[in-house]
């Protein structure tokens, strides 16, 4: 006559016998990982540039000069949407901008009225200043790069970017973008000045997570 089988200490033991892991979980390991490890160069480095004006102008002000750049005067308000940040926050951005005369507030082009904020010459000068550094260190991090590897990396960053932003405001994946500027650009997405952005936020919490050296 056969043994008889303890089924429930089989079933015990299956149970307790870890599973491997699939590919797509270590994939994913990967990746946090490597976001754990650009957040904390990217913090060390504040990818500011080269040369006299590495970090001399810090995010938000480059971010708020890039998009009045790009999209030229506009109001608060619409600052505010296309940025993905609350009103007061902008003011308070801006502020100093206005002081410093990078920016400056005019009357709008339709309704006298109203005020809109406008990038000034000084303002343009000095951003053109900032993105060309900017763009040295660009050159030189990825200088062992084809253009493919540039345009594919750029554009699966943009892609990675817009699903934060998409998470951060609550969105369903792949409903999040990026604006050309490259911030946020989520309508109805609030935040303030002493908050790290999404992105940030999320690679911190990666980076305390998989304990990875400097």
């Amino acid at each position: 006559m056969p043994p008889i089988q303890d089924m429930t200490s089989a079933a015990s033991v299956s149970r307790e016998t870890p599973s491997e892991p699939s590919d797509d979980a270590g994939l994913l390991d990967a990746l946090q990982h490597q976001v754990a490890v650009f957040a904390r160069r990217a913090e060390q480095t504040r990818l500011g540039g080269v040369g006299q004006v590495r970090n001399s102008m810090d995010r938000a002000a480059y971010l708020l000069l890039n998009r009045l750049d790009r999209e030229g005067p506009m109001g608060v308000k619409a600052l505010a949407a296309g940025m993905g940040i609350d009103s007061s926050t902008v003011t308070r951005q801006v502020a100093p901008l206005v002081d410093s005369g990078l920016v400056k507030r005019t009357s709008h082009p339709e309704d006298g009225r109203a005020v809109v904020l406008e990038l000034s010459a000084r303002g343009l000068a000095r951003l053109e200043e900032v993105r060309s550094s900017r763009r040295e260190l660009m050159a030189r991090v990825t200088g062992g790069w084809t253009e493919e590897e540039r345009n594919s990396f750029t554009t699966l960053l943009t892609r990675f970017n817009g699903a934060l932003s998409a998470r951060a405001a609550g969105l369903p994946s792949g409903e999040g973008g990026t604006g050309g500027d490259g911030d946020t650009d989520v309508t109805g997405v609030t935040g303030r000045a002493d908050e790290p952005e999404a992105g940030d936020r999320v690679a911190g919490e990666a980076s305390r997570g998989a304990g990875t050296p400097s």
